[in-house]
């Protein structure tokens, strides 16, 4: 399977690992960028999600990233 940045109307494109192959094949700017848009848009439809409280700490460990 071969990612090309160009529009297809492919179900199979849209399985979660069609998904994470297109992710990784971001830059790290192009990856910032989509997660800014994605925290602009959750807080332009939900903007009382920062006042939560109920958040709970997740069980294990957490792996850090980073760019070598």
């Amino acid at each position: 399977m071969t990612t090309t940045r160009s529009v297809s109307h492919d179900r199979h494109e849209e399985d979660i690992e069609a998904k994470a192959i297109w992710f990784q094949s971001l830059s790290l700017i192009e990856r910032m960028d989509m997660l800014c848009f994605f925290t602009d848009m959750l807080l332009g439809v939900n903007p009382g999600i920062v006042e939560q409280k109920n958040a709970k700490p997740i069980a294990g460990r957490v792996r850090v990233l980073s760019k070598t």
